[in-house]
């Protein structure tokens, strides 16, 4: 599945690794990292690793029969969420159903929208297309204070009750705390279904809890599969270092974030997997980029996520990254089998610049320009590696998925970080509270008037 030859001596020089050599080198360090892990999270109680429980499936059965309910009775889901809350599922739900599943007369699932941004004109542009009888919203916030989300609640729930009346309880699903938080109590006096948000579980790593699983289960994904692949990728992380393709991928980032390589391109070869980009940015950036080191020290530490698509991006990125600064990285994930094995024709057998690619596999091709690109990097000194998965199907998402929530909290274990948590984006959120006029923070709203900042 790890591709790693494109990051050693033998094909970089200077530029690259000595890899079974370093692999030897640290092979106890990376065991140890992923043994604090695994002790923290078997010794029950930790307040982070509530995710690592997940592939286990407690949920699936509410969120098939929940889903069961639903089916039928409406044609659009409307998930209301930000940052993890929405790109998990998005991640899934895009990767997963037919290209085009949402024109599908017969679809197998419910169109699925996602509204994550407080974009007016998105929000108020989607529910003017939609039939509010035939519509149920998903809002997803485990406070309930969440204001993007909670913006986009309030004019769904408007909308639901001009055309719908009462019967917008029906039609409203809130996926929260179990106990606490604004929401809990809010759905449970509106009647709303609920599912969980296990209090361990953060948002970036809550994709195969019921925030993502639900989304899945109404687009007609099937979401057993996709935890039995994190099952599989999880008993694979308790590997000896050697076998163990996830501390070897943590080690290469960690090694080349040491050398100054200090941006990580992650960029799968497929159109259906744009959103694993967006996905991975933010468990990357947010669970990485941090300044307090466990042991006491207070060095800034991560390295930067930039996400592309291939074969998009080649056509945008990679003339940087093959002559621009040597500060990077990259992660390709190669498809080997498409789903249709589309041909394309050759339609125009007389041209000689054409003709060449008549009655080849499109996926051929994609992966014809992957490897060029690949080796094309290496010829410039640009380390990279490459995930491939036999298809895109549930069961290998979800592995990927894990694998790389796990990697993640090796590489926070290897930088001495608390990598679950992000108080870099908490005074953010209380200056807009302060500046859209919440009650309670008079003072920052003071703080911000004397520096002149205002809507």
């Amino acid at each position: 599945m790890l591709d790693l030859r494109n990051i050693t001596t033998e094909r970089l020089g200077d530029a690259g690794l000595d890899h079974d050599a370093l692999l030897e080198e640290r092979a106890a360090r990376l065991e140890a990292a992923r043994d604090a892990v695994l002790a923290r999270w078997r010794a029950g109680g930790d307040p982070y690793l509530g995710w690592m429980d997940l592939p286990r499936g407690d949920v699936l059965a509410d969120v098939e029969a929940l889903a069961g309910r639903l089916r039928g009775r409406y044609d659009d889901l409307v998930v209301l969420g930000i940052g993890g809350s929405s790109l998990g599922g998005l991640t899934v739900v895009t990767a997963l159903q037919h290209p085009y599943h949402n024109l599908m007369a017969d679809r197998p699932g419910m169109r699925v929208h996602f509204v994550d941004n407080v974009d007016g004109d998105v929000i108020t542009g989607l529910l003017e297309v939609l039939d509010p009888r035939r519509t149920v919203v998903n809002v997803i916030s485990k406070s309930g204070t969440t204001t993007e989300t909670m913006a986009a609640y309030l004019s769904c729930k408007a909308w639901l009750r001009a055309h719908v009346g009462d019967a917008y309880r029906e039609q409203i699903v809130a996926t929260t705390d179990p106990e606490k938080g604004v929401l809990r109590p809010l759905a449970e006096r509106e009647g709303y279904a609920t599912l969980p948000v296990p209090p361990s579980v953060g948002g970036r790593f809550s994709v195969l809890s019921a925030v993502g699983l639900l989304p899945a289960a109404l687009g007609g994904v099937d979401a057993g599969e996709l935890l039995r692949g994190a099952r599989d990728a999880q008993a694979h992380f308790e590997l000896p270092a050697r076998q163990n393709e996830i501390l070897q991928g943590a080690l290469v980032q960690d090694e080349f974030g040491r050398r100054g390589r200090n941006i990580t391109v992650f960029m799968p070869y497929s159109t259906r997997l744009r959103f694993l980009s967006d996905w991975f940015a933010q468990l990357w950036a947010e669970s990485l980029g941090k300044n307090r080191q466990r042991s006491g020290g207070s060095e800034r530490v991560g390295t930067t996520p930039v996400k592309a698509v291939g074969t998009t991006d080649q056509h945008s990125q990679v003339q940087l990254y093959r002559e621009g600064p040597q500060d990077k990285i990259l992660t390709f994930v190669k498809v080997d089998r498409a789903d249709r094995g589309a041909l394309i024709p050759n339609a125009e057998p007389d041209e000689p610049e054409m003709n060449y690619l008549g009655e080849k596999p499109y996926q051929a091709l994609m992966n014809a320009e992957l490897a060029a690109t690949a080796h094309a990097l290496v010829q410039a000194g640009q380390p990279n590696v490459t995930i491939t998965i036999p298809e895109i199907s549930a069961y290998h998402l979800g592995y990927v998925l894990q694998f790389l929530m796990l990697q993640t909290a090796v590489m926070g274990e290897l930088l001495d970080i608390n990598a679950f948590d992000q108080p870099g984006v908490e005074l953010g959120k209380v200056l807009t509270y302060a500046l859209m006029g919440r009650g309670g923070f008079d003072e920052q709203r003071e703080e911000l008037r004397r520096a002149g900042v205002e809507v």
